[in-house]
Order: C-alpha cells, then sequence, then structure tokens
C-alpha cells in the first residue's frame, strides 16, 4: 500500500478547533499533527492531534493478556522506521511512546519533515515474539470516536517560531474513567488540566473546559498560571488520586484530582523544585519493593527516581529557590540512564525508553532502577 494513505496531508491547513466535546463515531482516522498518547480500557489508544485539538480513541485489538513481557533492544529505531517510508532518519521525528498494559506491545506516535511539510504516522512494535516487528498501524482502517477540546490555545506562532497549539495538548492520561488532559487553553489563565469521561458524550460537556491551574515557580520566584504541564502521572496519596505534575526549569507539583472542578481556578503545591534550564520529557510512577517511585527523564538533567513515601507531607514551596539549587522532595540521578526521551512503564520490574546516543535513536526495555 501507498505510504499516503497513512499519513496526514500538510500542516499548512491550520484549522481551529470545535468549541464543545462530541463523540464522533468513525472508521479510520487522520491525523494533522501526532502529539501524547495513552492507553485507556480495552486496548484503546488515545492519540492527540495538538493541531487540531482534537483527541481519538483508537481500538488497536490489544485486549489479549500476554503472559510475560520480552525485552526489547531496537538499535537505531528511527532509521528503520524512515527506511520503511522511504526517507532518512533526519526526517523523522519520536513524538511519544505508549506500552500496551495488556500486551507489553510498543506504540510510537512519528512525525516526518519533507518539504517544509509535517506528515504523521502511528507505529507498532510486537513485543510478543524473540524478534520484535515493526509495523505501520492503518489508521485508515481503525475504528475510533473523537473528542474537540474547547477553549485551545490559538495557532499563533511566538518569537522563537513555535507554534503555540502545539501546546494545546502537552500530556495524557487515562484515570478512573476519565481522560485527562494538560495543555494550553486561550484563556488568561492558560495552564489548564481537563478530565473528560470515556467514551466520549454527544454534545456540550462542561467538563471539557477543564480546571485553570496556577502554581508557584521556585526558580523563578513567583506564582505562574501560562505554563503548561510538560508530563503527569496518578498517585494515591491518604486515598485520594492526586496529580504529580512536571513543569520547565523544573517545579514538582501535587494537584488532587477532587479539586479538578469544570472552569474553576486551582492552586498545585510545589513539593519540589528540581533545577532550572530544564525541561522534563516523560515520567511514570513504579513500585520497587514496598516503596514507590516516580522515574522522569529530562533534557539535561538526566533521568531522575524521585521517591513517593513524603510526597503527601511535603509543605509547599512558596520562597524562591536560588539558580541551580534544589528544594523539597529530594531525587537520585540514574547515571547508567543518558539520552533518554521517552519512556513508559510495562510493569513494575520493567521500563521501555527511548534512547538518543549521537544521531541515532534506540528502542529498548530495561529493569526498573
Amino acid at each position: 500500500m501507498h505510504i499516503q494513505k497513512f499519513f496526514s496531508t500538510s500542516l499548512a491547513l491550520l484549522i481551529l478547533a470545535c468549541c464543545t466535546t462530541s463523540s464522533d463515531a468513525r472508521n479510520g482516522v487522520e491525523l494533522k499533527s501526532a502529539g501524547p498518547m495513552t492507553f485507556g480500557p480495552k486496548g484503546v489508544l488515545f492519540i492527540s492531534d495538538p493541531i487540531e485539538a482534537k483527541i481519538y480513541a483508537v481500538e488497536t485489538g490489544e485486549t489479549k493478556k500476554s503472559k510475560s513481557a520480552n525485552k526489547l533492544s531496537i538499535k537505531s529505531i528511527d532509521a528503520k522506521i524512515a527506511a520503511m517510508i522511504g526517507t532518512d532518519a533526519k526526517s523523522i521525528r519520536i513524538n511519544d511512546l505508549a506500552v500496551s498494559p495488556q500486551t507489553g506491545n510498543a506504540f510510537l506516535s512519528v512525525s516526518r519533515q519533507t518539504s517544509g511539510k509535517s506528515e504523521v504516522a502511528i507505529f507498532k512494535i510486537s513485543t510478543g515474539k524473540k524478534d520484535p516487528k515493526i509495523e505501520l498501524f492503518d489508521l485508515a482502517k481503525a475504528k475510533a470516536t473523537s473528542t474537540s477540546l474547547s477553549n485551545a490555545a490559538e495557532s499563533k506562532t511566538n518569537r522563537r517560531g513555535y507554534n503555540q497549539r502545539m501546546s494545546s495538548i502537552t500530556d495524557l492520561m487515562f484515570i478512573d474513567g476519565e481522560l485527562y488532559i494538560a495543555g494550553l487553553s486561550n484563556e488568561e489563565f492558560a495552564s489548564n488540566l481537563r478530565a473528560v469521561p470515556y467514551p466520549f458524550k454527544s454534545g456540550k460537556d462542561k467538563k471539557a473546559n477543564g480546571s485553570s491551574i496556577e502554581i508557584y515557580h521556585g526558580a523563578h520566584g513567583q506564582f505562574e498560571t501560562r505554563s503548561p504541564i510538560r508530563t503527569f502521572a496518578a498517585y494515591g496519596i491518604a486515598g485520594e488520586t492526586n496529580i504529580l505534575a512536571a513543569y520547565t526549569c523544573t517545579p514538582l507539583v501535587r494537584i488532587p484530582v477532587s479539586s479538578l472542578k469544570p472552569n474553576s481556578k486551582v492552586k498545585g503545591t510545589t513539593v519540589a523544585e528540581l533545577g532550572n534550564r530544564n525541561r522534563p520529557l516523560d515520567m511514570m510512577v513504579y513500585k520497587k519493593g514496598n516503596k514507590n517511585f516516580i522515574l522522569m527523564a529530562n533534557n539535561s538533567r538526566g533521568v531522575m527516581k524521585i521517591p513517593l513515601k513524603e510526597i503527601g507531607k511535603q509543605i509547599g514551596l512558596t520562597k524562591r529557590v536560588s539558580r541551580g539549587k534544589t528544594e523539597g522532595i529530594k531525587y537520585e540521578t540514574i547515571k547508567e540512564l543518558t539520552g533518554v526521551t521517552q519512556l513508559d512503564r510495562v510493569n513494575d520490574s520493567l521500563a521501555m525508553i527511548i534512547v538518543k546516543e549521537g544521531n541515532r535513536f534506540h528502542l529498548k526495555t530495561i529493569d526498573t532502577p
């Protein structure tokens, strides 16, 4: 089959997102952009399209529980994908990694830059056999429903040439029957966290507007409302689910799910300042022995292992943290993990990561530290 059947068309035509949240059942998915992904129930993969401010719930068929998880080691995964679609590895960007909690198979959202255009696709890596299989996931035939976010950030390029619409969706996670969506809105308090019930509802959904999030940024020494959550995970504290959210430069914030009300303003509790000049890339919660941890990849401060034992007791930071210093919950840097750009939980014992070494990207499974 010709590769264009699977890739979306140019990003040149940017369409303003619908103002409601609706359920749109269809066969076939066409993406204008490929952003964060996460798995939900019954093998459903949520795939975000930030340019369209839209999320698809795609039936992948990943429903049969695997008896065991095979470890992966695929060198130059970017070059292998590039060869499959007739291009070079320099044109490929891997946007996100999602591991099926049922089968352990991996899904990658990928962009290709050609002649000023961006084309996107989803790839599946089957892990059930000794030799993993890489294949293009056929979005053209996929069964899916979708939801369009209200009040998404406008399509506008900033002084650095970045289209802020790409931050309309920065991370996703399915928690207790709802899809939690972090990103930027077009409101004054731009940082937004939405909880959209799944299956998606038809017509207007008041929850779609979400909550505006305010945090104290230790490195900046001020409260902020315009920086989006970059990556987050869920964790139970004293019997209540909390969002643990990481921001650029690098506050770690605790937000009780119960505080997230439609069209409300919520102040998160900054439990750690993890260091400036750093962008968190991906995170997961896991259990080692009888202790719980966050594993978080960063662009300049390596992979952090953050203990969660005291996170519910940590008093919120409200004073400036001097440049480069850290405060609050402490962390350990995993020295043997360098160049990690994406990670996802396979189980408590295993994690899957994408690692950059030189100009190449590799996909592999590691033991959790």
